[in-house]
């Protein structure tokens, strides 16, 4: 584990409330554990703005009687195994879908993906949830 250092900073009495506000909401402990995470969620975002290596999932709702859709997100999956770290298919009803897309590599590409998929016709629903390889967040 690494070494805790205790830090000391300066914000304005309504934007104090504001945070305690969050904190009390988001159920975290203590207000350093909420504080933590605002750190390593900025750290996430900066390692997808520099392109760095990265990971994140793709989870795209879809009808999956729009013709040749399915073939469609199959093929363009097939085109970038490399990155594809596995599919998750479920059938959320007798004409929807549910993708569920794990995916590992640098974040511009990991963008173009995603945006090659929600594109196409019939995907009704698309995300794309920004993680990290792990690296810099201790």
């Amino acid at each position: 584990m690494s070494k805790l250092v205790r830090i000391s900073f300066s914000i304005e009495e309504s934007l104090f409330h504001k945070l305690e506000k969050m904190v009390a909401k988001s159920n975290y402990a203590n207000r350093s554990e909420f504080i933590r995470d605002l750190v390593r969620n900025k750290i996430v975002e900066k390692q997808w703005d520099k392109n760095c290596q990265t990971f994140g999932t793709i989870t795209l709702i879809y009808d999956h009687l729009r013709t040749h859709l399915s073939h469609t997100l199959t093929h363009l999956q097939h085109e970038h195994y490399k990155y594809i770290l596995a599919t998750t298919h479920v059938h959320l009803n007798k004409d929807l879908c549910s993708e569920v897309i794990l995916i590992k590599g640098r974040a511009k590409f990991i963008q173009q993906i995603f945006d090659s998929l929600r594109q196409q016709k019939g995907v009704l629903h698309a995300s794309l949830s920004m993680s990290s390889i792990g690296k810099d967040l201790t």
